[in-house]
């Protein structure tokens, strides 16, 4: 310790050397452990299979097109259904108040 700083100066001085000494070495490890996990994801991971060939592509395509085509269609009946059963609850309780306005 140097006699000619003061003592808050070289106790700060000394902590944040201490600081960047310890972000350096979390550095280093971070790297190390990253490293680590990659080459075990390549032990662990499966290889990836042989490419598709395009018609075989196009193909799952259109399948999911008709699928997803299909079932908004279900869904837009099922839709309507429903809003005609409503709308026949409606109109069937406007008729019975129209009756009993008119008994009055």
């Amino acid at each position: 310790m140097d006699d000619d700083k003061p003592v808050m100066e070289q106790t700060t001085d000394a902590i944040s050397g201490a600081a960047d000494a310890t972000k350096e070495a979390v550095k280093a490890v971070v790297k190390r452990v990253r490293k680590a996990a990659r080459k075990v994801a390549k032990k662990v991971m499966p290889k990836k299979a042989a490419k598709k060939s395009r018609k075989a592509k196009k193909a799952t395509k259109k399948t999911s097109k008709k699928s997803s085509k299909k079932s908004s269609k279900k869904t837009s009946k099922k839709s309507a259904a429903r809003k005609t059963t409503k709308k026949a609850g409606k109109k069937a309780a406007k008729k019975a108040k129209k009756a009993r306005k008119s008994k009055r």
